[in-house]
C-alpha cells in the first residue's frame, strides 16, 4: 500500500515542506525481536528509506519514504531476501488484506494445534518409556532405545520441523533468530544422542527424551503465546469484522419511490452518489446521508456510546454501524478506503504498529541477543568441560538428573554429558521474544481499547508521550465552547414588545445575511415557530449592522440591528441605563445585538457561544491530577475572561486575540520552558500548533485538516475523552514497563541458572526440558500481563473524575 503524504506548509509549522510516501508491507516468518530487527535493519539500508518500523505481532512493516524513491515491490522484494516473505498491502481500501490476515491467523492457529496434538502425543510415549528409570513400569517397546530414538526422530520431521529450517536458514543468513537457538539446543541433544546409540563403545550416553521434551514444552508455549496475541488484537479483528460485505442498490428514491426491492451487489462496488437501502437489522453498507425513512442506529463501534441513535433524512450514517428500528434509504458520500470506518481500521493498524521510544533500548539489545546467547552457550560448554567438573565433580550427578541413575557413564563422557546439557540449556532458556513482544503486545491491547471507546490514537510514541504530559492547552471556540453561537438573552426596551416581537424583528432583518450571529438570531426565531416579516430594503454593512424595511403592525418602519457605533452613527440616543446592561452583558463574554425600530432601540440580543457542559469538570479533573491547563483563543479579552471564570481559570491561564501564529509560538514558549505539551484543538486555524504540541487532540466533530494533523480523535465530541486518554495511556505505558522488567529480569535470572551457576553451592541446574518451559512461560507471560490491561479496563477507566 502507498500513501502520499502531503505536508503542512513551512509557514505553518515553520519546518521544511517535504513530499513522502508511506509503503505498507505484510511480513510473515518474524519468530522474536532478532527479526524485527533484521528486517528493520534490511529495510533502512534501501536507498530513498526514511525510516522503517516492524511490527512483531501484526506482522506489518510501515515503510516511509520519499515520493517515487523507491516502489512497494523492490522494498518487498529485500525483505523477502532476506528471509522473510513480504508482500506489498494493496490500496483499494476494502479492507481484504486484514480480512486475509485474520483468516491466515485462525488457519495458522489450527495448524499450530494439530502441531502440538503431535508432540504431545509423543512426548507422552517418551514419557511412559522412561518410567522403568524409577521402577515403576516397564513396556519392553517403549523402552527401548531405538523406539526412543525413533520418536525424537518424529518430533524434529513433524512438529517441530518449522522450527528447524527456520532455524538454519536464519544461521545461513547469518541473521540468528529464536528458532536458531531452539534448533541447535534440540539438534545437538539429538545428534549427541545418534552419536551414542550408534557408537555405543564410546560410553555416551543417549538423551532423546530431551529434544522431545524441549519441542513439546516450546510448542506449547508458542500456541499459547498465539492465542492471547490473537486476542490482543481482538479490537482490530472486531473493526475488520465490522466491514460490511454486501449492500442493497436501489434507484433515485425520490422518483422511484421508497418501496424498491433493490439489487444485492458487494459493498466494495457501490459509488458515490448511488442509493441504497438498508433494512432493520443490517449493516450500513456505506458512509452516507438519509433521503428518506426513520430510524434508530447502533453507533457503538463508532463512539463507544451504547445509546442508539435517531436518524432522520439529512442525518449522516457511517458505514458498519447497524439500522434497528426502520428502513432508510440513504445516497452513499463515501465508500472503501474513504468511509470512517476504513480510516478508524487504518489509524488502529498505523497505532499498533508504531513504537514507544522506550523499545528503543530493548531494541538494540535484541539485535545482539542471540549471537551473546551462542558465544554464552559456547563458554559454558568449554568452562564445564575444562574447568568445572574437574574443580567441583560432585556436582556430576545433580547435573544428569534422575533420569540418569543406574547408567555407567566413564569420566570423559559423562563430563561432556554435563557440559552439552548445560550449553543447550543455556540456549533454549534465553528468550528474545519476551523483550521482542513487550511493547507491541501493550499497545496493540492499548489502542485496540481506545478504539472501542472512541479514542484513536496514532502509535506506541504517542501512548508514551501522553503519559509524560504535564500541560493541556485548549482552543476555546468549537473545542471548549460548543462552536455555534446561540441566543442567551432577551432584553425589552418598549413597553408594548414581547420578547417574541424582538426575536422576530431580528429574524426578519437578519434574513438577508449569512453571519453566524444571524444564524443564532435565526435558530431563536424557529424554536418559537415564528414567521418571518414582510421586509425589502436591505442594507448591510460589514462589521456594524444590517437594516430593512420592516412590515410591523401595518405600518412599514426601518428596523435595524447592529452594535452600539452603528445605532450611533444612525443618531439613535442610548441612554445610560442601555449602556449599563449592554456593558454588563459584553463584560460576561456576550455579544449584544441591539434593536431598533423607527428612531428608538427597543431591545437588546445576547448572543454567545456556550461552554461544552463537561467543560469545567474537564479542566477540573485535569488540574486535580497535577496538570497545568492553559487556553488560547484568538477572541477578545472580554469573551476571554468570561470564560476564564466560567472554568475557574486565573486570568493569567487564558490567552486572548492570539492569532494561529501565535498559538504555534505559544506551544513554542512552554515547550522551552521544559513542558511536553498536548493541545486540543477542531478547526482549520489550529491545525499549525496541533501539528507543533507534543500530543495533538482533535474532536471528530473537527475539520478534516484538524485531524488529519492530529495525534488523538476523540469520536465522541465529548471532552471526558482527553481524561480517558490519559488514564489509558498511563495504564499502557505501566503494562510496558512491567513487560520490559520482566523480560530482562528473566534472561539475567534464568540465563546463569541454565549455565549452573548454582550448582556447585546448591547442585541446582536446569535440564533443557525445564529451559524450554521457562523460555516458554517467559513469552506467554509477557502476552497476558498485556491482556491483563483488557480485563481491567471498566476498573481503569471508571476511575475518571467525570
Amino acid at each position: 500500500m502507498q500513501v502520499l503524504s502531503p505536508q503542512l506548509s513551512g509557514s505553518e509549522t515553520g519546518l521544511e515542506p517535504f513530499s513522502r510516501q508511506t509503503i505498507v508491507l505484510n511480513v510473515s516468518g518474524m519468530k522474536c525481536a532478532g527479526c524485527v530487527r533484521a528486517v528493520e535493519s534490511r529495510l533502512a539500508q534501501v536507498d530513498g528509506v526514511r525510516s522503517a518500523t516492524v511490527n512483531l505481532v501484526t506482522e506489518v512493516a510501515v515503510v516511509e519514504t520519499e515520493t517515487g524513491a523507491v516502489t512497494a515491490d523492490h522494498l518487498a522484494e529485500q525483505v523477502t531476501q532476506a528471509g522473510f516473505a513480504a508482500t506489498p498491502r494493496t490500496n483499494e481500501g476494502d479492507g481484504d488484506d486484514l480480512t486475509a490476515w485474520v483468516e491466515a491467523k485462525r488457519t495458522e492457529q489450527q495448524q499450530q494445534g494439530q502441531r502440538l496434538g503431535v508432540a504431545i502425543a509423543l512426548l507422552i510415549l517418551s514419557t511412559i518409556g522412561h518410567l522403568h528409570h524409577f521402577g515403576w513400569l516397564t513396556i519392553p517397546v517403549l523402552s527401548d532405545l531405538w523406539f526412543h530414538a525413533l520418536l525424537a526422530t518424529g518430533t524434529l520431521a513433524f512438529p517441530a520441523r518449522e522450527i528447524l529450517v527456520d532455524g538454519w536458514a536464519g544461521m545461513r543468513r547469518l541473521a540468528p533468530n529464536m528458532n536458531t537457538l531452539v534448533a541447535l539446543g534440540s539438534g545437538s541433544a539429538y545428534l549427541a544422542s545418534v552419536v551414542a546409540l550408534v557408537f555405543p563403545g564410546l560410553g555416551w550416553e543417549c538423551f532423546f527424551d530431551e529434544p522431545v521434551m524441549l519441542l513439546a514444552f516450546i510448542l506449547l508455549g508458542r500456541t499459547l503465546e498465539q492465542r492471547a496475541r490473537y486476542q490482543a488484537a481482538d479490537a482490530l479483528r472486531s473493526l475488520v469484522e465490522l466491514q460490511p460485505a454486501v449492500a442493497r442498490l436501489i434507484s433515485d428514491p425520490a422518483t422511484a419511490g421508497v418501496a424498491q426491492t433493490g439489487v444485492e451487489v458487494p459493498a466494495r462496488c457501490l459509488q458515490v452518489g448511488e442509493w441504497v437501502q438498508v433494512l432493520p437489522g443490517e449493516k450500513i453498507s456505506a458512509d452516507g446521508t438519509v433521503v428518506s425513512g426513520q430510524s434508530t442506529v447502533d453507533e457503538s463501534m463508532l463512539t463507544g456510546e451504547s445509546m442508539p441513535v435517531l436518524k432522520q433524512p439529512g442525518d449522516s450514517v457511517t458505514a458498519g454501524t447497524v439500522n434497528q428500528s426502520g428502513a432508510i434509504a440513504l445516497q452513499v458520500t463515501g465508500t472503501g478506503q474513504n468511509t470512517v470506518l476504513a480510516q478508524m481500521i487504518r489509524l488502529v493498524e498505523t497505532a499498533q504498529s508504531r513504537k514507544a521510544p522506550i523499545q528503543r533500548l530493548a531494541d538494540v539489545i535484541s539485535g545482539y541477543f542471540t549471537y551473546g546467547v551462542l558465544t554464552l552457550a559456547t563458554l559454558t560448554f568449554l568452562f564445564w568441560y575444562f574447568v568445572g567438573l574437574h574443580l567441583w565433580p560432585s556436582v556430576m550427578d545433580s547435573a544428569l538428573g534422575m533420569a540418569h541413575m543406574g547408567h555407567t557413564m566413564t569420566h570423559t563422557s559423562s563430563t561432556l554429558l554435563v557440559s552439552l546439557k548445560l550449553a543447550i540449556a543455556v540456549m533454549v532458556v534465553a528468550c528474545p521474544c519476551a523483550l521482542g513482544l513487550a511493547t507491541p503486545t501493550a499497545i496493540l491491547v492499548g489502542s485496540g481499547l481506545g478504539a472501542e471507546r472512541g479514542l484513536l490514537m496514532r502509535g506506541g510514541d504517542i501512548l508514551e508521550t501522553t503519559y509524560h504530559l504535564d500541560t493541556v492547552v485548549f482552543d476555546k471556540t468549537g473545542t471548549l465552547t460548543q462552536g455555534q453561537p446561540t441566543v442567551t438573552a432577551i432584553h425589552i426596551l418598549a413597553d408594548d414588545l414581547t420578547k417574541a416581537d424582538i426575536v422576530q424583528l431580528a429574524a426578519t432583518v437578519e434574513s438577508g445575511t449569512r453571519h453566524p450571529l444571524a444564524k443564532a438570531i435565526h435558530q431563536a426565531a424557529t424554536a418559537r415557530e415564528l414567521d418571518l416579516l414582510p421586509a425589502d430594503e436591505f442594507d448591510t454593512q460589514a462589521g456594524l449592522g444590517v437594516v430593512a424595511q420592516v412590515t410591523w403592525r401595518e405600518t412599514v418602519q426601518p428596523c435595524a440591528l447592529g452594535n452600539q457605533q452603528w445605532l450611533t452613527q444612525r443618531q439613535m440616543v442610548l441612554d445610560a441605563a442601555v449602556q449599563d446592561r449592554a456593558k454588563a452583558l459584553a463584560e460576561a463574554g456576550q455579544t449584544v445585538v441591539y434593536v431598533a425600530l423607527g428612531d428608538a432601540v427597543v431591545g437588546l440580543v445576547a448572543i454567545a457561544d456556550q461552554l461544552r457542559p463537561e467543560a469545567a469538570a474537564v479542566v477540573a479533573a485535569l488540574q486535580n491530577r497535577g496538570l497545568q491547563v492553559r487556553v488560547l483563543t484568538g477572541d477578545r479579552k472580554e469573551v476571554a475572561g468570561a470564560i476564564a471564570a466560567q472554568l475557574n481559570l486565573n486570568p493569567d491561564q487564558i490567552t486572548a486575540e492570539v492569532s494561529p501564529q501565535g498559538k504555534v509560538d505559544a506551544i513554542r514558549q512552554l515547550q522551552a520552558e521544559g513542558h511536553t505539551v498536548a493541545l486540543m484543538g477542531d478547526g482549520i486555524n489550529d491545525a499549525p500548533a496541533i501539528a507543533q504540541a507534543d500530543v495533538g487532540i482533535s474532536l471528530h466533530s473537527g475539520t478534516d485538516i484538524a485531524m488529519e494533523t492530529a495525534d488523538v480523535i476523540l469520536m465522541q465530541n465529548d471532552l471526558t475523552g482527553v481524561l480517558d486518554t490519559l488514564t489509558l495511556s498511563r495504564a499502557t505505558f505501566n503494562k510496558i514497563r512491567q513487560n520490559l522488567a520482566w523480560a530482562f529480569a528473566y534472561n539475567l535470572v534464568a540465563i546463569p541458572l541454565a549455565a549452573g551457576v548454582l550448582l556447585p553451592t546448591a547442585g541446582v541446574s536446569l535440564s533443557p526440558a525445564a529451559a524450554g518451559g521457562m523460555m516458554a512461560f517467559s513469552s506467554v507471560a509477557v502476552v497476558v500481563n498485556s491482556l491483563l490491561l483488557r480485563l481491567c479496563h471498566r476498573e481503569i477507566l471508571s476511575s475518571i473524575d467525570r
